[in-house]
């Protein structure tokens, strides 16, 4: 897949695990578990690049004796998440004409 695509992809998905409610990286690749394969490198590049700009917020907080890093997203991340939400469909709308739903 194109990387820059998958990482249009990436970060739209990371966005809709965020939205729900404020998590962690540890609970944002099990929410992602099943829709899509992300690892902890991956992941982390991704919240970092999404804080810087402006579409996540984070606060840390120690749980279990450990500093946890909670993301939460923000009014730009909404943003961004309907439009990229908008972007799947147009590209999904697209794979229809071109192949017929068929792979």
């Amino acid at each position: 897949m194109d990387i820059q695509l998958k990482k249009g992809i990436l970060d739209v998905c990371v966005l809709h695990a965020i939205s729900r409610s404020e998590s962690y990286g540890y609970k944002i690749i099990s929410d992602l578990q099943g829709i899509i394969d992300i690892s902890e490198s991956t992941l982390y590049p991704i919240l970092k690049r999404l804080e810087a700009g402006g579409y996540l917020t984070t606060r840390t907080a120690e749980y279990s004796g450990r500093l946890r890093r909670y993301y939460k997203i923000t009014v730009s991340g909404l943003k961004k998440l309907a439009s990229g939400r908008n972007d799947l469909l147009e590209i999904n709308e697209i794979y229809k004409k071109v192949f017929g739903g068929r792979i």
